[in-house]
């Protein structure tokens, strides 16, 4: 009976040995022959990272939807909340405290020689249409994104809360549908005027010499001087940089995730507030900057004389035409 139970207690030994080194196998060959303690280890800067991340398990097909705070999020807030506002208020005011200051000490430039009574065209209609059109997109467009920014700290305590909910709405929608034909009209722009923007020695001399701002000297200019050509490079470029960074807002997570998104989101508002202020410049040059330049805008035609001291390559080049075509036209009438 004892050797019985002996041997019962052996088979069952053996039993349960045999039953762990079959369960051990397979885990053994799932492990790698040898590890790599860095290869797929997680740093410590990731665990800092994800230590602030709140995140919930949601019902919904969008699982990006659980995440309630993470430590991106706090930068992009402090980024619009404290930082955007310093940038964007350093350069708009400052542009504008630059510009009264400028014509306080300079006044108009007037056009020395004075109105000769005899224009020139300087711009056509659908060329003027599409100045318009984008100018207009681009004043409503600022008004609204400055609204992003500045508006809760500066309208809510005078207009109140529920206006300024009504207000921001209907500044979105503005915001938002508008960006279509300022786009347009940037592509355009660059399309219309891009060969007569192209930088040249010409600018150079424009640029060492002041271009007319300073003092009373009129250097020659073409049909763009370098001033008027880094307005056009900032609208081409300011305005295709603000264009695709909104737009990936506007349609959100089809290209980016929510990273990508506050990067798109700190682009667009750096890109705009540096825009606007150099736009206030421009817009102070062709109003009340300069006597006559206006009216390129405006009508279309400029004086002779403003023409001739501040694009006198340019009004040279439309006389030759001028010449050239008067000359065509005798040569092909008829003898009487």
């Amino acid at each position: 009976m004892a050797s019985l139970a002996r041997i019962l207690r052996l088979a069952l030994g053996a039993w349960i040995v045999a039953l762990l080194v079959a369960v051990a196998v397979p885990v053994q060959a799932q492990q790698p022959s040898s590890v790599n303690p860095t290869a797929s280890s997680v740093k410590e800067q990731q665990l800092l990272q994800e230590l602030n991340r709140i995140q919930g398990r949601v019902s919904i097909p969008d699982q990006r939807s659980g995440v309630l705070e993470q430590p991106a999020g706090r930068e992009w807030r402090h980024f619009h909340e404290v930082t955007l506002r310093w940038i964007g208020g350093i350069a708009i005011l400052g542009m504008l405290a630059l510009l009264v200051i400028f014509y306080l000490t300079r006044g108009m430039i007037r056009i020395e020689s004075g109105r000769s009574g005899r224009t020139i065209v300087r711009f056509n209609a659908f060329e003027r249409a599409v100045h318009w059109m984008t100018a207009a997109c681009f004043i409503v467009l600022a008004i609204s994104g400055l609204n992003v920014t500045f508006g809760r700290p500066l309208l809510i305590p005078v207009i109140g809360a529920e206006a300024f909910a009504d207000w921001s709405q209907w500044a979105k929608y503005a915001h938002n549908y508008l960006s279509f034909p300022f786009t347009i009209g940037v592509v355009l722009i660059f399309l219309m005027w891009i060969a007569g923007n192209i930088p040249s020695k010409v600018d150079i001399e424009w640029i060492r010499r002041g271009g007319g701002l300073i003092g009373h000297d009129h250097p020659p200019a073409k049909h763009f001087n370098a001033g008027q050509k880094m307005i056009y490079w900032i609208v081409v470029i300011g305005g295709g940089a603000a264009a695709v960074t909104g737009y990936l807002l506007m349609f959100p997570f089809y290209t980016a995730g929510i990273e990508g998104m506050q990067v798109a989101q700190m682009v667009h508002s750096i890109v705009a507030v540096l825009f606007i202020a150099a736009m206030l410049a421009h817009i102070y040059i062709g109003s009340i900057g300069m006597e006559g330049a206006f009216e390129a805008m405006g009508t279309g035609s400029v004086d002779v004389n403003w023409a001739k001291e501040h694009h006198s390559l340019w009004l040279e080049q439309q006389k030759a035409r001028e010449a050239a075509a008067d000359a065509r036209s005798a040569a092909a009438a008829p003898a009487e």
